[in-house]
């Protein structure tokens, strides 16, 4: 086999790699070893296609990582304000109960909140962070 053979059969398990963990970044170091091929396709010798290899990889790697680190992931579905238009909306509770959660009205209805993990169980103000089910994640809504 040559040398572009091999550049290709590396790209394609990389590929496949991606495909089977969900991880983008072989998806770029794939497209590397298609550099590395396209550097043995022009008669580039084997420092070459390594070069090739490793620029084009490592810098699509860097620039997605860069990318990334500015574009946080998004909540989850259930305290994803675009998702559930609940979350971050203000409700009031009077009284809570001995197991940590408390009835509320809320839209007309009595909901169960529970407060978000660390929270003191204090009458006031809550804002929503999460709703699962049919209960309600609060926390103080001055945090």
């Amino acid at each position: 086999m040559d040398d572009a053979t091999l550049w290709w059969v590396l790209a394609g398990l990389a590929v496949v790699a991606e495909l089977a963990s969900g991880t983008f970044f072989l998806l770029m170091l794939a497209v590397g070893a298609a550099a590395g091929a396209v550097a043995a396709h022009a008669g580039l010798a084997l420092t070459g296609q390594l070069v090739a290899a490793a620029a084009v990889g490592g810098g699509a790697v860097a620039l997605w990582a860069r990318w990334r680190r500015h574009h946080p992931k998004a909540p989850p579905p259930q305290a994803n304000p675009d998702v559930v238009l609940d979350v971050g909306q203000v409700l009031h509770i009077t009284q809570w109960a001995a197991d940590g959660t408390a009835r509320v009205r809320y839209r007309g209805a009595d909901w169960l909140a529970e407060a978000a993990p660390g929270q003191p169980h204090t009458d006031g103000a809550w804002r929503i962070t999460a709703v699962v089910g049919n209960r309600l994640i609060v926390e103080p809504a001055h945090a």
